[in-house]
């Protein structure tokens, strides 16, 4: 008999991040797809980048996951975020203790949730047609530098730093 992990259908989680100025207004979309069920979310910042909107936008997704345990696909067009896992990048960061690496503080929120899930990651090319991560773009987009323009106030995110910018 298999496993109650086992009978739970597999999550495909889209993501996509937008900054406008890099620093600047930003914002992440989301799309989690899971046996026929879609759920779209997304947020913005008043000062961020985009390299930090690519990633919190993976951690959104996991963090919405209601389940320990699960299968899910992430398809994201950050080769940041794609190559500091299937490289093995995160895996040495950890070891060096987050040492001289852009964005430490979502890169450890990151890695706490990430544990919880069998995850795999996929490279997709960004602006190329793809319904899911064109419509993160879109929701990414309307969430920072939409918003803004829209003259709405967004909060700051408070894990930018402008010092964070010039580490290698």
């Amino acid at each position: 008999m298999a496993s109650d992990n086992q009978q739970r259908p597999p999550i495909f989680l889209y993501t996509d991040g937008a900054s406008s100025g890099n620093p600047g207004p930003g914002g992440y979309g989301v799309v989690l797809k899971c046996a026929g069920i879609v759920r779209e979310m997304s947020g913005g910042f008043s000062l961020t980048t985009n390299n930090r909107m690519e990633l919190l936008a993976v951690i959104k997704g996991l963090e919405a996951i209601k389940w320990q345990n699960a299968e899910v696909h992430v398809y994201s067009d950050s080769s940041y975020v794609v190559n500091a896992i299937n490289k093995g990048w995160l895996e040495n960061w950890q070891r060096k203790g987050y040492a001289k690496v852009k964005n430490p503080d979502l890169w450890m929120r990151f890695a706490a949730i990430y544990r919880q899930h069998r995850v795999s990651f996929h490279w997709i090319k960004g602006h190329a047609g793809h319904p899911e991560n064109e419509r993160c773009d879109a929701l990414a987009v309307a969430a920072g530098s939409g918003a803004v323009s829209a003259g709405k106030s967004l909060p700051q995110d408070p894990g930018y730093s402008p010092d964070q910018n010039t580490l290698l």
